[in-house]
């Protein structure tokens, strides 16, 4: 029996992710798990409905488990001095200068007011900037859909489809604020105007920073904005699960699909690839307080300030998403902290998922890393039956 997990239990978890597998849930998964140098990881499955078998090194669309790298990266700008976590963006994103700001959230594009203050950069971690995707039809929102007309990235990511990083930056500057800067919390766009900003205070695109600043020291060599032809076997196919009967519905084929070529944009909120390993070396520098190997990647005062819940209790009760979400949850520098104790997780405990069905978390307590790949994805923001088992399970298998 392991120090730090329990073989039988361990089992037992392999066992509740294949049948999974095999009722067709998901056509396969790589789970990773970790606690303190006892590491596990299970292969099953297909990579595609009828195709190859899945592999360790398989490459997922890691969608939103990109806002985290995002994070680390702008972390270390600022550690250098090249940002400021509570200076105005407008130096270096003039296009955001002089908001307006909607009277109400569903007020005509042309009811708004000033903005009272500038946005920060500490805003775009937070996700407090004013602006950010609305979880309920489009129709009902003008900010919404014209968000929507102008593709900036109101729903599930198409990197394809993105303008260039100037074009789409000048595109939100036309649009105004759903509310004032530093009043609530609102989804996503914060991460997609952290790598705009990223990529002008390096004076080089986002790609190449991430890759040279954060991938290369990690080994994390099979990360990045898409995936070329020479790695696309080992990229799974995305699927829609259908809300009705949990069918799945071909999404995002591995040749043709979004991320089989450069996308004009490098999204900085959902536009990354990975496999388990790679992100696996991400969650271990963040758990070792920014150190990894013989590198040091961030100070461990940047690590702990990133994974602190950041948000006061007036802006979670402001924040437009998920209904109960910060009950027992707070948000650092994108990504989710837990505050209070509810389930197998720690308080303490953080991480985030991807909505094409990818999941992971550190919990420093149990100094545990759970990494889930699967590519279903979500039918709501409760996770799918299968991430609930992988975590429910990770925590039954720790033994002390």
């Amino acid at each position: 029996m392991s120090s730090a997990l329990s073989t039988e239990r361990l089992a037992r978890w392999r066992a509740r992710l294949a049948a999974h597998v095999e009722r067709g849930a998901v056509p396969g998964v790589v789970a990773l798990l970790t606690r303190r140098d006892d590491t596990h990881v299970e292969v099953i499955g297909a990579q595609q409905v009828g195709g190859a078998p899945m592999r360790r090194d398989t490459i997922f669309r890691i969608t939103s488990m990109t806002k985290p790298v995002t994070a680390a990266a702008a972390m270390i700008l600022i550690e250098e001095g090249k940002l400021r976590l509570d200076e105005p963006v407008d130096r270096l994103l003039p296009e955001l200068a002089n908001r307006r700001v909607l009277t109400r959230l569903d007020a005509p594009l042309s009811e708004t007011v000033p903005a009272r203050r500038a946005i920060t950069v500490r805003d775009l971690l937070t996700f407090r900037l004013g602006f950010g995707q609305i979880m309920a039809p489009p129709e009902d929102y003008p900010v919404a859909k014209a968000g929507i007309d102008l593709m900036i990235g109101m729903g599930p990511p198409e990197p394809a489809r993105m303008p260039p990083p100037d074009e789409w930056l000048r595109r939100l500057g036309t649009l105004p604020l759903m509310h004032h800067p530093g009043e609530g919390w609102m989804y996503n766009t914060g991460a997609d105007i952290l790598g705009v900003l990223i990529a002008r205070a390096a004076d080089q695109p986002l790609e190449t920073f991430l890759r040279d600043r954060l991938f290369e020291p990690l080994g994390m060599k099979d990360t990045g904005f898409f995936v070329p032809p020479d790695k696309q076997a080992r990229l799974t196919a995305a699927y829609w699960t259908s809300l009705k009967d949990g069918t799945l519905a071909l999404h995002d084929d591995p040749t043709t699909g979004h991320w089989s070529r450069p996308p004009q944009m490098p999204m900085g909120g959902s536009g990354l690839v990975s496999t388990a390993d790679d992100y696996g070396a991400f969650a271990r520098m963040l758990l070792n307080k920014g150190h990894y190997g013989a590198v040091r990647l961030l100070s461990r005062p940047a690590v702990e300030l990133m994974t602190t819940d950041q948000l006061t209790r007036p802006q979670k009760v402001a924040a437009h998403f998920v209904p109960g979400f910060f009950d027992d949850q707070g948000w650092g520098f994108c990504l989710a902290v837990q505050t209070r104790r509810t389930g197998f997780g720690g308080t303490g405990r953080y991480g985030w998922a991807g909505g094409f069905g990818t999941s992971w978390a550190n919990d420093p307590t149990e100094e545990l890393i759970g990494i889930l790949m699967t590519q279903a994805s979500f039918t709501s923001p409760t996770p799918p039956s299968v991430h609930q088992d992988f975590w429910t399970m990770a925590y039954a298998a720790i033994d002390d």
